[in-house]
């Protein structure tokens, strides 16, 4: 199975090749695509030192779109859904997510934190669905991408949620020991942070509540 890792990322330089390494190290995956979603830093510059393919967008569009920029691009049909942020992450982990992908039984499988940091643990209980990490068939994406929502911050795992309920897709969810995120109120300090992360749940319960 060849797998194509796309990770959209929005101005992160200091975090993103910590992101690309393992996935260096993992046969499976033959293309890493970085979809630099109108970064303002050196992201761009930063994944191409690893050499991997880097699309930059002229502005930033959101995940969902960056995301279905990259599926586009991707040669593969097979496709690794990574986050730009993540702490921790190990070859061992992509293996893990893949592994349960190939052994079959499930449309969708879906990376959960555990025994990372206690808030990102807390977030992955309270709402799984909206892990970022997911590995997944072109045709999935594909029949999802029409329930995109571009004006929410998860865009892109709120269109597969509702598409899985609507379609009966079976998901696998698999714990990634030891990973984590770096958090909203890191990033953009206390106050920015506090207040994008209201946002994002709003949207979240906007989206949610919708008709499928």
């Amino acid at each position: 199975m060849k797998v194509s890792a796309i990770i959209p990322a929005f101005n992160e330089a200091e975090r993103i090749g910590a992101v690309i390494e393992p996935l260096l190290d993992v046969p499976q995956v033959d293309e890493i695509i970085v979809v630099d979603d109108g970064s303002f830093d050196d992201t761009a510059q930063v994944a191409r030192g690893f050499g991997v393919k880097v699309i930059k967008l002229p502005e930033n569009r959101g995940k969902a779109l960056a995301l279905d920029a990259g599926v586009k691009e991707a040669k593969n049909d097979f496709l690794l859904f990574l986050d730009a942020d993540l702490i921790g992450l190990r070859p061992s982990h992509v293996q893990k997510l893949l592994s349960a992908y190939a052994e079959g039984g499930a449309d969708i499988v879906i990376g959960i934190f555990k025994e990372g940091r206690a808030a990102t643990d807390i977030s992955m209980k309270i709402a799984p669905f909206l892990s970022g990490q997911r590995v997944l068939h072109r045709r999935i994406w594909e029949r999802a991408r029409k329930a995109l929502d571009e004006d929410t911050s998860f865009g892109a795992e709120i269109a597969l949620t509702k598409a899985a309920l609507k379609e009966g897709w079976k998901h696998r969810r698999v714990h990634l020991e030891g990973v984590s995120h770096v958090r909203k109120e890191e990033k953009r300090g206390f106050r920015d942070g506090l207040r994008d992360r209201f946002h994002m749940y709003r949207d979240i319960l906007r989206t949610l509540f919708r008709k499928l």
